[in-house]
């Protein structure tokens, strides 16, 4: 793995934009950060795309242009030169970019406000969009069964779009199919459950690609506060304080446990 001026370049992105994701990633080996840290840089640019316009013609081009250079990759010539694509391009196999496109993919759904057809197309989204970046950046580390980090990716991304909510309202989406208290018990339960039969695979996803499961450290404690106090999801009060999430991210690192 190369840690060039690209590297450093999406290192500097993620720190800005995914405070998370970066702590995740400087608490992983160095030689893994080369490859994570261009990964997570596409999912900033990428997540951020649907929302720096208001023009949907305009969102649109920007996914497309990600998509456009992720086929590149697939296709392994005449890569795009770009701080993010050329690294991207290092760590990616065509499969691998073929996974990150059904991700871009799907991120249409952000640039409109129509609210989920069903709990089909709400889990499509979360498989994904969490889900795929989860397989690609475990992938791009080591061996990692699929299926593994799909239960994990969507346990993750039900995380993180709950402590989401206020916001996606604030912007005037629709988050959630029921957004009662029942309705968030019953889709954290789900996750959670997902994510402990994630945990009785963990044979299946090797030393080298468990690194990428740092980031979703903090999915276990955001999802059981959500079952057990379901108002805080709408209140926006499932962020741990600052010791709190390093001390866990210390703990996950140091048990080898996710």
């Amino acid at each position: 793995m190369v840690f060039d001026d690209d590297v450093k370049a999406c290192a500097a992105l993620v720190q800005r934009a995914d405070p998370d994701r970066f702590r995740a990633v400087m608490a992983a080996p160095v030689a893994a950060r080369a490859a994570l840290f261009p990964i997570y840089a596409l999912n900033v640019e990428v997540a951020r795309a649907p929302w720096v316009t208001q023009e949907t013609m305009i969102a649109e081009m920007r996914l497309q242009w990600w998509r456009d250079a992720l086929q590149e990759i697939a296709d392994g010539t005449n890569v795009r030169r770009h701080e993010v694509v050329t690294p991207l391009s290092r760590v990616l196999s065509s499969h691998l970019a073929g996974i990150l496109d059904e991700y871009v993919a799907v991120r249409r759904w952000d640039i409109y406000r129509d609210p989920f057809e069903d709990q089909a197309h709400f889990d499509a989204y979360i498989n994904h969009s969490a889900g795929s970046l989860f397989v690609a950046s475990a992938q791009a580390l080591g061996a990692a069964d699929e299926d593994v980090l799909r239960d994990f990716g969507y346990a993750a991304g039900v995380a993180n779009w709950l402590r989401a909510i206020p916001e996606l309202e604030k912007r005037g989406r629709i988050p959630l199919l029921d957004g009662t208290p029942d309705g968030v018990r019953r889709l954290a339960q789900s996750a959670l459950d997902r994510l402990y039969h994630a945990r009785l695979n963990r044979v299946d996803v090797s030393s080298e690609a468990r690194p990428a499961l740092y980031a979703g450290w903090q999915t276990e404690r955001v999802l059981k506060q959500a079952i057990s106090q379901p108002e805080r999801v709408a209140a926006g009060a499932l962020e741990p304080g600052e010791m709190r999430q390093r001390l866990s991210l210390m703990w996950t690192v140091a048990s080898r446990r996710w």
